[in-house]
């Protein structure tokens, strides 16, 4: 009878562990600590509209991202862009970009993972139409952290980009990236069953000027803040992730036009 006890007590905590793996993903709009598994494949479509003013933006991405180890993720992304303003619109395929993520830290507790990753990507100027990419070559590094709980979550990360220089001298300036997201799942499940965690990011945007030919112009750069609800839907090794980017504050400089919202749909499968 003892011994059955430990058996199935055993069974219950190796249950109680399992979606900590298998509900592992990012935030919907902010950078997370998740890596693949040793092998692992993630395939990944998602659909952005952007709209600011009289000005919009409905891009569609896919992407493939694989694991080296269980801490070190590699990944390709390319998108396809469509931009539309009053008077012109432009279709084309994006800048691809080629990003890696490592794990350096894990601790892992009775039905709690806390982690922490380093990120870096590199967006190459190789768009399909000069006037749907960037003109230059940009890098993004980041750091995240992230606590995985059988009901709370919470990630926080940092990122910087670096704008490369484009054509005819002009330069769009570097950007900060912050982002503070909760998160809660009010019905904790196992692998076998579909799950929902309900999210909420905080997500802030800096940017510098832009320069032209050395000079500062004067209708660029500024920050930007948003409330991001969002929901994440996993059932075994698919995912649906889904938000929308409300701002909150606007600090931009000179002429330009505020984000009125950025609403995302994201598929991801696991292998």
């Amino acid at each position: 009878m003892k011994l059955n006890r430990l058996r199935f007590g055993t069974c219950v905590l190796g249950l109680s562990l399992i979606p900590l793996a298998s509900y592992a993903h990012d935030p919907v709009f902010g950078l997370g600590p998740h890596t693949l598994f040793k092998g692992g494949f993630e395939f990944h479509a998602g659909a952005l509209r952007k709209k600011a003013g009289e000005d919009s933006e409905n891009e569609v991405t896919v992407a493939v991202n694989y694991g080296i180890t269980s801490d070190w993720t590699v990944g390709i992304e390319a998108p396809y862009s469509d931009l539309n303003s009053p008077g012109a619109s432009v279709s084309g395929r994006g800048d691809i970009e080629l990003s890696t993520k490592y794990r350096f830290w894990r601790n892992d507790q009775l039905g709690v993972q806390e982690s922490a990753a380093a990120s870096l990507a590199t967006v190459l100027d190789i768009a399909g139409d000069d006037q749907v990419g960037n003109n230059a070559t940009d890098v993004i590094a980041g750091l995240t952290y992230g606590y995985e709980g059988r009901k709370w979550y919470r990630w926080t990360a940092l990122r910087y980009r670096r704008n490369g220089e484009g054509d005819a001298g002009f330069e769009r300036g570097d950007k900060v990236l912050f982002d503070l997201v909760g998160g809660i799942r009010f019905s904790p499940t196992t692998y076998l069953e579909p799950d929902w965690v309900w999210m909420l990011e905080l997500n802030g945007e800096y940017t510098q000027r832009a320069r032209m030919n050395g000079a500062s112009v004067a209708d660029s750069g500024g920050s930007e803040w948003f409330i991001s609800p969002g929901l994440m839907w996993t059932y075994r090794n698919v995912a649906v992730k889904t938000g929308v980017q409300l701002p909150i504050i606007h600090d931009l400089n000179g002429a330009q036009q505020n984000t009125d919202y950025r609403a995302t749909l994201e598929l991801e499968l696991h292998y």
